[in-house]
């Protein structure tokens, strides 16, 4: 069975957690023998692991804030075409010849179009809309709605508001035309449910998406920090949290505890903070963790699922999170502790690093992973059987 995977950025080592997640999805379906091909970008300038398998548009700016004059160039192929900026930064005529030419040279069971509303002018190059599915990594529409509340700005309202609707357009078109819609989270599946009728059940598959650990299990640790924050601090919404937890938690903090973030975007805080090391991108997030005595997640808004909370949990450590962090994630382990107001969030943490986990207590988050790692995997496979 051959199925071709179009996304928007070709999964890398360097990635972000959307990265990640397009990882499982492909892994898994090469898992269960069938035929991938992944069709992307390259991110411009940052690196070039490209995997097997995967087919280049070439290099192309994926955050708008380092694009240069780029985004002026996405405006305009926003409005001309009337789709979502977070569209037109992806829209190419190389992207589309590419498509044209693989469909030509080869026959194809099944399509995945990912992220969405970004890559909704991919459709039309797809004839069988009964061999599409449609990977919605989050809703688009409510990820801008966010940005709305955000700003008192007048123009960045409007803007953000034509984002909203035109993504929900696009979001919603592409639920009811393509055979199944596959998300992240069960809240997810519930709004593309409510677009194709509760009578379309079937249509709609929500993921139980796995940590990145191919072998869930504990690892001898030599910790080096009290607390540690992972992320891609580049998208918004990570940015937020970070910043959440340094304005209300970190006040609630002794001052010789020992706090250490990573991940590229975060820049502001070197020389911040006299407790907290700021080590920008780490090639090894695991290692990084392991480092820690406890893990920080404090997400306060976003979508998708935390990747780096299935990481955590998968090696048996001690995870602070707000409730936000959870999305995605039922039952967690008992190795996850939530704090939803800011000085709970730094009494658990402090908590964690005086009294660490005892060893059936990460033993049972450790067998927790591996059981929602084998559930995925086949969860990817019964979907897939209805295209065979």
């Amino acid at each position: 069975m051959n199925i071709l995977y179009l996304t928007t950025c070709l999964p890398s080592k360097k990635g972000t957690g959307g990265d990640i997640a397009s990882q499982h999805f492909i892994d898994a379906l090469k898992k269960n023998g069938y035929n991938v091909s992944v069709v992307g970008y390259l991110r411009k300038g940052l690196y070039s692991d490209q995997q097997p398998d995967t087919i280049s548009v070439g290099e192309r700016y994926i955050e708008t804030k380092e694009a240069k004059l780029y985004p002026i160039i996405w405006f305009l192929i926003s409005f001309f075409k009337n789709i979502p900026y977070s569209s037109a930064k992806y829209y190419s005529k190389n992207y589309i010849n590419k498509i044209t030419t693989l469909l030509n040279q080869e026959k194809y069971d099944c399509f995945i179009l990912e992220h969405s509303s970004q890559l909704i002018w991919l459709q039309s190059s797809i004839e069988d809309k009964d061999k599409l599915v449609v990977l919605a990594q989050n809703i688009e529409n409510e990820v801008y709605l966010e940005r709305i509340e955000d700003t008192a700005n007048p123009i960045l309202k409007w803007i953000y508001k034509r984002e909203v609707n035109l993504a929900k357009k696009a979001e919603e078109e592409l639920a009811r035309i393509a055979r199944q819609i596959w998300t992240l989270t069960r809240y997810d599946a519930n709004y593309f449910l409510n677009v194709v009728g509760t009578n379309n059940q079937d249509k709609v598959k929500a993921f139980d998406l796995p940590s990145s650990l191919e072998n869930p299990g504990y690892r001898t640790r030599d910790t080096q920090c009290d607390v540690a924050l992972i992320g891609s601090w580049i998208w918004k919404p990570n940015l937020d949290g970070l910043r959440w937890f340094f304005q209300f938690v970190y006040p609630h903090l002794p001052t010789n505890l020992t706090i250490e973030v990573a991940g590229r975007g975060a820049d502001w805080l070197e020389g911040l903070y006299p407790n907290v090391s700021y080590r920008g991108f780490v090639p090894d997030a695991q290692e990084f963790i392991l480092q820690s005595k406890t893990i920080a997640i404090p997400s306060i808004r976003g979508a998708g699922v935390q990747i780096k909370t299935l990481d955590s949990i998968g090696l048996g450590l001690p995870i602070v999170a707000t409730p936000f962090a959870l999305r995605g994630i039922s039952n967690p382990p008992p190795t996850v502790k939530v704090a939803e107001e800011p000085e709970q969030f730094a009494k658990l943490l402090i908590s964690s690093i005086s009294s660490p986990c005892l060893p059936e207590i990460s033993n049972e988050a450790i067998r927790w992973a591996s059981l929602r790692r084998t559930t995925f995997f086949e969860d990817v496979s019964s979907a897939i059987e209805a295209f065979q």
